[in-house]
């Protein structure tokens, strides 16, 4: 004669998957990569920008994220924009952010 599943037998299978699924999640999370984009983030780039909008530029060289060095400046607003880096203007504009950087 077959027993029969009392009615805890479910709470107590689900209780066991929900706590596998915690320690997985853990786990996986304790080994994540520090990048957190795994992609572009320029997907848009804008050809310049006047100076004084600017607060700071960060160049992100190609790397696995991303075939292509990017440049996103934060503007004194907060905004952040994407700069064409092979465009002239821009080229300009970082050069003259390192120069203001190397003189302090």
């Amino acid at each position: 004669m077959a027993r029969a599943a009392t009615p805890a037998a479910p709470r107590l299978l689900r209780a066991a998957l929900l706590l596998l699924l915690v320690v997985a999640a853990d786990r996986r999370a304790a080994g994540a990569p520090v990048v957190t984009e795994l992609r572009c983030q320029c997907l848009q780039t804008l050809q310049g920008i006047h100076l004084k909008n600017i607060q700071s530029v960060k160049v992100t060289p190609p790397g696995p994220h991303c075939g292509q060095t990017e440049d996103v400046a934060t503007l004194k607003t907060g905004q952040e924009v994407c700069l064409n880096p092979e465009a002239p203007m821009v080229k300009k504009i970082i050069n003259k952010m390192l120069n203001k950087d190397s003189s302090n």
